[in-house]
Formats: C-alpha cells, sequence, structure tokens
C-alpha cells in the first residue's frame, strides 16, 4: 500500500544516481540547518556548487569546510544530529554510500520535522512515511515528505533540477526556522 499519489520515497532513492543521493541528502540538512545554526544559511552553498559539478574531491573539501563553519553550539537539541550526518557524509562518491547516507538524512530530516508536529511522532511513522505511508503524519512532517520526493525529482532530471532542489530546501528551511522560533517564544 502507498500514499494515494502513489509516491514511495525509498523506491525513489533507490533510483536515484550519485547526485541526486547527494543532493538528496544535503537537502535535508540545508533544511534542517536551523535547528543545528541560526546563522548558518550560507554554510552548504559550496557543497552545492560541488554537488552540482558532481566532483567527489570538491565534495569532500566542501563538507570539511562546513563543518568547521558549524562547529558552535547547536541551536537546537536536534542540531547536534545535523552536525553528526554531514560529519558522516561519505567523502567517497559513491552511489552505495551516498544511498546509505541519503537515507539516514530524510529518516533524520522527517524525524525532526515530525517532533516539531502538533500531532507528535508516534513510533514507526517515519519509516511508513519513506515507504508511503503518511497516515497520521501531521502537516510539517507530511511538508517535509513532500520536499523530499520533489528535490529527488528535480535532480532526477540533471544538473538543471539541482536549483529547484536547493530553492526547496531554501523554502524548508524556512518554514522551520519559523516553527522553532515560534515554539522558543511560547516556551
Amino acid at each position: 500500500m502507498t500514499s494515494e499519489t502513489g509516491r514511495n520515497l525509498r523506491e525513489q532513492t533507490e533510483g536515484a544516481d550519485e547526485r541526486g543521493l547527494a543532493a538528496a541528502g544535503l537537502a535535508c540538512l540545508d533544511r534542517c540547518l536551523p535547528l543545528l545554526a541560526a546563522d548558518g544559511a550560507d554554510a552548504l552553498r559550496p557543497v552545492w556548487a560541488a554537488v552540482a559539478r558532481a566532483d567527489s574531491a570538491a565534495w569532500a573539501e566542501a563538507l570539511d569546510k562546513a563543518l568547521a563553519e558549524l562547529s558552535g553550539p547547536a541551536a537546537e537539541p536536534a542540531g547536534a544530529a545535523v552536525r553528526d550526518l554531514l560529519a558522516a557524509a561519505p567523502r567517497a562518491w559513491t552511489a552505495p554510500a551516498l544511498r546509505a547516507w541519503a537515507a539516514d538524512c530524510s529518516a533524520a530530516a522527517l524525524g525532526a520535522h515530525g517532533r516539531y508536529d502538533p500531532a507528535g511522532l508516534p513510533d514507526g511513522l517515519v519509516e511508513r512515511c519513506r515507504a508511503g505511508v503518511p497516515d497520521g503524519a501531521g502537516p510539517l512532517l507530511a511538508g517535509e515528505l513532500r520536499r523530499q520526493q520533489a528535490v529527488l525529482d528535480a535532480v532526477a532530471l540533471g544538473p538543471t533540477g539541482l536549483r529547484r532542489a536547493r530553492e526547496l530546501s531554501v523554502e524548508g528551511g524556512r518554514v522551520l526556522r519559523a516553527v522553532v522560533s515560534r515554539r522558543a517564544r511560547t516556551a
């Protein structure tokens, strides 16, 4: 059984190439940056440029620079997981390593969004969402799921889809930043 759109995030990830996998994982982390650093919006820009060039050496170098730039204390407790996933990004540009990393980033981003949803995050919901059964997902989690699918659709078009993937990441980051800010004001 799949969602009403018939979309299965796991299958989309399995079908992605190296560039698509790197972009998918990076996009998840980019959208979650508000949890790590309030002012780190541009920290991943060089990593995006390396993805656009499909340059493994530039990718590894840009990841290391981004990690150094984002080394301060996390803005939110879940921010440490974002930094850990950035550190865990495979430096080698291989499909198996990037696929595993992109799946981890996907699950972490969905989980982070689900924790900020008013509906909460019932056990197993993230994996059900990734399998195409988002029943019970709140609006924040459902929006993140749609963005992940849209990123994979965009990057499947090749390098030209990276601009759309980046736009989706910026949009998603704004949404999460607003939610985190609102929660901080009411706490």
